[in-house]
């Protein structure tokens, strides 16, 4: 029998990865998608897959019930959530009810329709918040502090996943996935903010990009080996909570210096400040232990920081080579 994964956020950048790998393995690949009045827009990095979908959403408990009555899955990754932690700030109240009570309504309909089945919850490493061990690392015994609405609604999900899991014994897991980006990821994110603006200034069709905080540190993975992470610790035997990182951490204007530097031009001509991209209070350092994860599961990403930034350039160049 084919298993079923049933993936909330699956037309995002991880959901369309864990999809595609899923495939790839043989599941039945199901999901939930919110209604967007643009839908070719909003499915396009599903586009083309086999996958069965339906209208839902995190708030809405009814549209959750009612897609697993009919999906019936094997394995839940509850993918979904208002994920831009600067924005999060601009819309606290919208963050706070899609990625904390969005995680109980999972949780709640998972208990109740679906409880043989395993259910994986995408915590993020914005829950460390200012916490740093000792080493300079942040792994599974490290406190929270957040500092960021986003970070304080994971902490909840987080906890309430943990509270399931003890109360009613389902098998309920956390992946603290540190920053993990692609050519899909949006391009209002960091990562793919400063890959897009390099390339269209190296073809001419900008001359500056505007930044928040060039000193900020985070520990930059690819989707791809982090969706490989989620599917792992859903065929474990137990629950249990894993980091996922490199363990490798560089600053944004690290990343500004690369990138331009592979274009051929000086970031420094280039690059400015604008204080409406800062954070209300800035989160300086992530830097992710993930040596749980590699020890027990055997874990390892394939994709290196340089790997990952040159894959982004390319895919951007290829997109204005076409227009």
């Amino acid at each position: 029998m084919k298993k079923t994964a049933f993936i909330t956020g699956i037309a995002g950048q991880d959901g369309s990865y864990l999809s595609e790998y899923l495939l790839s393995l043989g599941y039945r690949v199901t999901g939930i998608v919110r209604r967007n009045s643009t839908v070719e827009h909003q499915r396009d990095r599903i586009y083309g897959l086999p996958i069965e979908l339906e209208y839902g959403d995190l708030i809405d408990q009814g549209s959750i019930e009612r897609a697993m009555r009919l999906f019936k899955p094997d394995e839940i990754y509850n993918l979904g959530a208002q994920s831009h932690v600067r924005i999060s700030s601009d819309i606290p109240h919208f963050t706070v009810q899609t990625n904390a009570m969005g995680v109980l309504n999972m949780l709640e309909a998972f208990r109740h329709i679906v409880p043989n089945a395993k259910f994986y919850q995408a915590s993020s490493s914005e829950m460390f918040g200012s916490a740093v061990d000792e080493d300079g690392y942040q792994r599974e015994t490290t406190p929270m502090h957040p500092v960021s609405p986003y970070g304080c609604s994971k902490v909840f999900g987080y906890n309430i996943v943990r509270h399931h899991r003890n109360a009613y014994k389902l098998f309920a897991a956390n992946g603290i996935l540190f920053n993990h980006e692609s050519p899909r990821r949006g391009s209002n994110f960091v990562t793919n903010k400063v890959v897009k603006g390099a390339v269209e200034i190296s073809l001419g069709l900008a001359d500056k990009l505007e930044m928040g905080n060039m000193d900020s540190f985070r520990d930059w993975g690819h989707s791809k080996d982090y969706v490989r992470a989620m599917h792992l610790i859903l065929q474990q035997d137990k629950p249990e909570d894993y980091v996922v990182a490199t363990g490798e951490t560089r600053s944004v204007r690290e990343m500004c210096e690369y990138v331009f530097g592979k274009l051929g031009l000086d970031y420094q001509a280039y690059v400015t400040q604008n204080p409406k991209f800062l954070r209300p209070e800035e989160l300086p350092y992530l830097r992710g232990d993930s040596k749980k994860i590699r020890t027990e599961l055997k874990w390892v990403p394939e994709y290196s920081f340089e790997n990952l930034m040159d894959e982004m350039i390319a895919h951007w160049q290829e997109i204005y080579s076409t227009k």
